[in-house]
Parts: structure tokens; C-alpha cells; sequence
């Protein structure tokens, strides 16, 4: 059996005042590690969301974006331009620069999505930016035991069921699922090579190894490859699941290094417009 821990998701704002629900320990790195950050957005209210992440920049880390409703729209300096629409995602390398807008498509109604921050190794942090939308019909999709699960990223078990995602990551392994019950179940899930699980309960509540995690709040489950979770009808949860890479983490807002100096660099090459 892994250990359990429960971190609670915060109130927060970012881009145009957007309001979100985070979970960031950039205080303890190697807790979420090689994730940085989960965000997410559930809002039936527009003004909560509607100007969006207006034009910024990355560098040195992955974003993964995924949709519930509503739709989001990007947009980057290589001349991207799509809609990420319910049931789709993308992920998106930063790499040496990306500088793009995330707008929401719709004036009112539900938008429920989230972005999660995952890191890049020492060696692959300068590489050239690029990255994939993924309808949702390009999705990996099963139904296991009453739990619709869908991954856009990586390996899961689900079960006796072994699914595998369109994005593979051989650095971080990482894997990002959705599993929502349509009934009250019980499920195990595992991973072949890692040792820990972020399970963020976006809806209802689940059972995690017997602790009981509801809405808005993670589970870290560390120490073994597979858990045990009970699910109430219902329930959804995102599931991450990663390699830790063990490395020197240093944020300065939408830059990851691994050190100031490279951090440094970055907000130069920013302000001389040679990021990308």
C-alpha cells in the first residue's frame, strides 16, 4: 500500500484576473516532482474567466491543458491558432520560448478545465517549443468497471486494463488521465515504472487507500505502483503520474531553470525579444 498525503487546493488569480483553484509547492519541489503546478479552472460565471491568459511567455518546462466544457482558445508567436474544446486538451512544449494566449472561446456558461506545469530535464530545456492539440477523439478512452477513464499522456492501469496515451514522454514518464464513475465503484490503478500518483478529485468524492479526498483537494500517493480507490457516483478525478527528475528547480514566474542565472538569462532574452 502507498502513503497517503492530502494537499488542499488554494483560491487564486492569474492572467486577466482569471479565478482558479491551485495546487503549487514550488516551497517543496520534490513533493510534486516532475510536476510544478496544477490549475483549475470551474466556473459558470463569466466574469470569472472571461479575458482569459492575454499574450506571456514560458521557458524550460511542458504545459498540459485539458478541457471539461466551454472551450479555450490559443494562440502563439509560431502562428498557432486553434480552439481546445470539451472533451480535447494539448500539450504544449515550452522549451527555449514559447509567447501564446489562452482566451476563452464563449461569453457565459460553464468553463471547467485545467492546466497542469510539468517539468523538463537539465538537457531538454532549451530545445525548440512546440506542441500537439488533441481532440477528444484522439484521446485514449475506456470503460473499466463502471469509470470511464481517458488519457491524453502516457501509460495507466486501470484494472486489468492497460491503457496507453498519444503524448509519450520517455524522460518523465508522465502520464494525465481523467476517470469519472458513473457508478459507485471500486478500481485499481497502477503505473509500470512509478512510484507516485497526484490524484485531484474534481468532482464528488473518492476513497484513496481509506482516506477519503473530496472536491478540490489532492491525494499524493507515494511509495508503491498501484492504489486502490472507492468512487462514489459521480466522482472524477485527474490523475498524474511521473518520474522524478531529481534536479534543482528555480521558478520566476512563467520561467523554470535550474538556476538563477539561467532564469536571469531568460527574462533578458525576454526584454531583448530572443527568447524563441
Amino acid at each position: 500500500m502507498g502513503n497517503v498525503q492530502v494537499i488542499q487546493s488554494k483560491p487564486a488569480s492569474d492572467g486577466a484576473g482569471v479565478k482558479i483553484n491551485r495546487i503549487s509547492r514550488m516551497s517543496d519541489v520534490a513533493l510534486l516532482d516532475p510536476f510544478l503546478m496544477i490549475d483549475e479552472i470551474h466556473s459558470t460565471e463569466a466574469d470569472d474567466y472571461l479575458e482569459g491568459f492575454p499574450s506571456h511567455p514560458h521557458r524550460g518546462f511542458e504545459t498540459i491543458t485539458v478541457m471539461l466544457a466551454g472551450k479555450m482558445r490559443h494562440r502563439d508567436h509560431l502562428g498557432n491558432n486553434g480552439v481546445i474544446e470539451a472533451g480535447g486538451g494539448q500539450w504544449m512544449t515550452t522549451g527555449r520560448g514559447v509567447i501564446h494566449s489562452e482566451i476563452p472561446e464563449q461569453d457565459e456558461g460553464l468553463l471547467h478545465g485545467f492546466q497542469v506545469w510539468l517539468n523538463l530535464p537539465s538537457e531538454e530545456k532549451m530545445q525548440c517549443a512546440s506542441y500537439q492539440d488533441l481532440n477528444a477523439d484522439q484521446w485514449v478512452e475506456k470503460q473499466v468497471n463502471g469509470v470511464v477513464v481517458r488519457g491524453i499522456g502516457g501509460v495507466l492501469g486501470v484494472d486489468e486494463q492497460r491503457l496507453e496515451a498519444p503524448v509519450i514522454r520517455d524522460t518523465t514518464q508522465a502520464s494525465v488521465y481523467t476517470l469519472h464513475a458513473s457508478k459507485a465503484t471500486r478500481v485499481t490503478v497502477s503505473h509500470p515504472d512509478n512510484q507516485k500518483f497526484l490524484v485531484y478529485v474534481y468532482a464528488g468524492e473518492v476513497n484513496v487507500e481509506s482516506t477519503s479526498i473530496s472536491r478540490g483537494a489532492m491525494a499524493l500517493v507515494s511509495g508503491d505502483q498501484l492504489f486502490e480507490m472507492g468512487m462514489k457516483e459521480g466522482a472524477g478525478v485527474l490523475i498524474l503520474s511521473g518520474k522524478p527528475l531529481e534536479e534543482p528547480v528555480v521558478q520566476y514566474g512563467p520561467f523554470v531553470m535550474n538556476t538563477m542565472e539561467e532564469v536571469n538569462q531568460a527574462v533578458v532574452d525576454y526584454r531583448n525579444n530572443n527568447l524563441v
